[in-house]
């Protein structure tokens, strides 16, 4: 008679692959090595794919995982397993995507059996992304309207950090001119004292900006704790941690749970820009309506994930077109950060959202191409809006007599040759 295989169900391999992991990464010193082009790997666990789990036949699964490396690149692992459920051991190990980008892909034969197909990639560019470096003239304009009464306005300066240098080319402004620093991120505002004799007046601002790509960094000057505390439009509710605590239900380390936490952004949210309300970066809005633009999706994220003790912050700037060497840019575009293993991990989750292909690379990196104008949220300088702190800073902040006016900046770009940075140093 013969033997009786045990059922075996996706949960089963889903507990074969993580006890796998575990124990290899316990022995590891708390990575899970894997070698790989002539060097050895060390991951964390980002999460299982369920949907790919499979039974192959008797005693023979299939199982596809993302891990992280300390690197910060993120590889996408096929492992083959065999065994009943709690006894199951891997029998092969492969790495099929760095970032999204396969090595291989899967064909099924006639016969019904499967094959690996080496693949040549597309790059990331064809859609929108440019890893390594990128360099580019940008330009930031508005044009002033009617002015009834004394007015103020408060304009980002995009400042130079660890990945990016910005030299400022020129600035013309209206006005009394002031630069002001704002109180907890170090933002530099560009302050303007304008009167009724400056309305239709032009404020030009032209950068040379350097970006190279960013990955999972370390921040020695920040101190994570201070980005779990509320903001104005990112408060803690009772709600938020009630749908963090659901997600997060059976799921250890802070990368599983914040890639738990950015699915579920990305499956709950639609970008859409309809009605009124969105756009201001407002959490609950977004849990509410479950639409809404970049800044709404990243604030709803930073919301579940500082409910879930995990820390995050906003940045806004914009987003270089890689496909063209100049141009308009159409507006501005925000990004968030989580801190996890000690390492602030850059996302883009409305990004991730539109091209589903890249949500593995949009989870730990940012493209060269982009320009940070501003970090934080409630911003505060001195002299400040009568508004209060400002919600976030890429389009200028305009008051006339005190009242909140709208106005919208035209941004622009020219890519740079490769030796104008060389050049604009030396004059």
């Amino acid at each position: 008679m013969p033997e009786a295989v045990p059922r075996v169900v996706t949960a089963d391999i889903q507990a074969g692959i993580e006890r796998h992991i575990e124990e290899q990464t316990n022995l590891g010193g708390g990575y899970f090595p894997l070698p790989f082009e002539g060097q050895e790997l060390r991951l964390k666990l980002v999460r299982v794919h369920t949907y790919y789990l499979a039974n192959l036949g008797p005693r023979w699964h299939f199982a596809c995982v993302d891990l992280a490396n300390i690197d910060g690149n993120v590889y996408d692992v096929d492992f083959f397993l065999e065994g009943d459920p709690g006894a199951m051991r891997v029998t092969e190990t492969l790495v099929h995507k760095r970032n999204g980008q396969p090595f291989y892909v899967w064909g099924e034969e006639p016969d019904g059996t499967w094959t690996r197909s080496q693949v040549t990639t597309a790059s990331n560019a064809l859609l929108g992304v440019i890893e390594g470096n990128d360099s580019f003239e940008f330009l930031y304009e508005a044009k002033l309207p009617e002015l009834t009464d004394a007015a103020r306005m408060w304009v980002p300066l995009p400042g130079s950090d660890a990945f990016q240098t910005v030299e400022t080319r020129s600035i013309q402004a209206p006005g009394e001119q002031q630069t002001l620093t704002d109180e907890r991120y170090g933002n530099k505002v560009l302050f303007l004292s304008l009167n009724p004799q400056d309305s239709g007046k032009e404020l030009a601002m032209r950068f040379h900006v350097y970006r190279r790509e960013k990955g999972p960094y370390r921040d020695p000057a920040s101190r994570p704790d201070e980005f779990l505390a509320p903001e104005q439009r990112v408060p803690s509710t009772p709600e938020f941690a009630a749908i963090a605590s659901e997600i997060l239900a059976g799921k250890k380390g802070d990368l599983v749970r914040a890639r738990a936490l950015y699915d579920h952004t990305i499956d709950r949210m639609r970008y859409m820009k309809y009605g009124p309300g969105w756009g201001q970066g407002d959490a609950s809005y977004a849990c509410d309506m479950r639409t809404g633009n970049c800044t709404d999706f990243h604030s709803y994220f930073i919301a579940l994930s500082r409910a879930a003790g995990i820390p995050a912050r906003f940045a806004i700037g914009a987003s270089i077109p890689s496909e063209r060497r100049d141009g308009g840019i159409d507006g501005y575009h925000c990004w968030a950060e989580f801190y996890a293993e000690d390492k602030w991990w850059p996302v883009d989750l409305s990004e991730a959202d539109k091209y589903s292909s890249l949500s593995t690379y949009y989870f730990g990196h940012h493209p060269a191409n982009r320009v940070e104008l501003s970090r934080g949220r409630d911003l505060i300088v001195e002299p400040g809006p009568v508004s209060g702190p400002i919600n976030f800073l890429a389009n200028p902040v305009l008051e006339v007599a005190g009242k909140p006016v709208a106005i919208k900046p035209q941004y622009s770009f020219r890519r740079l040759d490769r030796t104008t940075r060389n050049e604009s140093t030396v004059n």
